[in-house]
């Protein structure tokens, strides 16, 4: 039986593109506020803007119930071996969504406390710009996301593919010396 002698009704897809589908719509995120960009994501989980529409219900206090990281706000160096920990503890497949200018890039921080990029510490999927990024920025960074997660493959290649990205972002060089804190 061909596709063309398919019954009227009858869906068909891949199992990739099923389990893309399921996976993009059910991400929990990790609740990780560090500035005041931490304000606007909390805004975006309020009702005004329901990031639950999206199968965001909550926002997780363990990082072993959670595979999205937002990185709201400026990292210290005191801070980054933190964010290392919690993004190792995450569940597979994760993802990582950088926002604000402070944790994209040090925004207007540049100095030695501050971590000039959050993506020095762990792999970032999506940058979200602004200072601070409105909610309903956020809420179409996570759309994007959303994209992102259903067109990624599935077993060893999603592996491949995620391990090749971290080790190329863990090897980039630093805008300055990290001081051994993630060695």
């Amino acid at each position: 039986m061909g596709v063309e002698e398919a019954p009227s009704g009858f869906l068909l897809t891949t199992i990739e593109d099923l389990a893309g589908y399921l996976r993009k719509a059910s991400v929990w995120p990790v609740t990780f506020g560090l500035a005041c960009c931490a304000i606007e994501m909390m805004a975006a989980g309020a009702s005004r803007f329901d990031l639950s529409r999206f199968g965001m219900e909550v926002f997780r206090a363990s990082p072993r119930q959670a595979d999205l990281m937002i990185v709201a706000g400026r990292v210290s160096q005191k801070m980054a071996p933190v964010v290392r920990q919690v993004y190792d503890q995450m569940s597979e497949p994760k993802w990582v969504l950088s926002m604000g200018v402070c944790a994209s890039s040090g925004g207007m921080f540049n100095n030695y406390a501050i971590v000039q990029g959050v993506d020095h510490v762990v792999p970032v999927d999506i940058y979200l710009p602004g200072c601070p990024p409105r909610p309903e920025m956020l809420i179409n960074a996570i759309l994007g996301l959303h994209d992102h997660i259903q067109t990624a493959p599935l077993g060893a290649n999603r592996l491949e593919a995620a391990r090749a990205a971290e080790a190329a972002a863990m090897e980039a060089t630093p805008t300055f010396e990290m001081k051994g804190l993630l060695r």
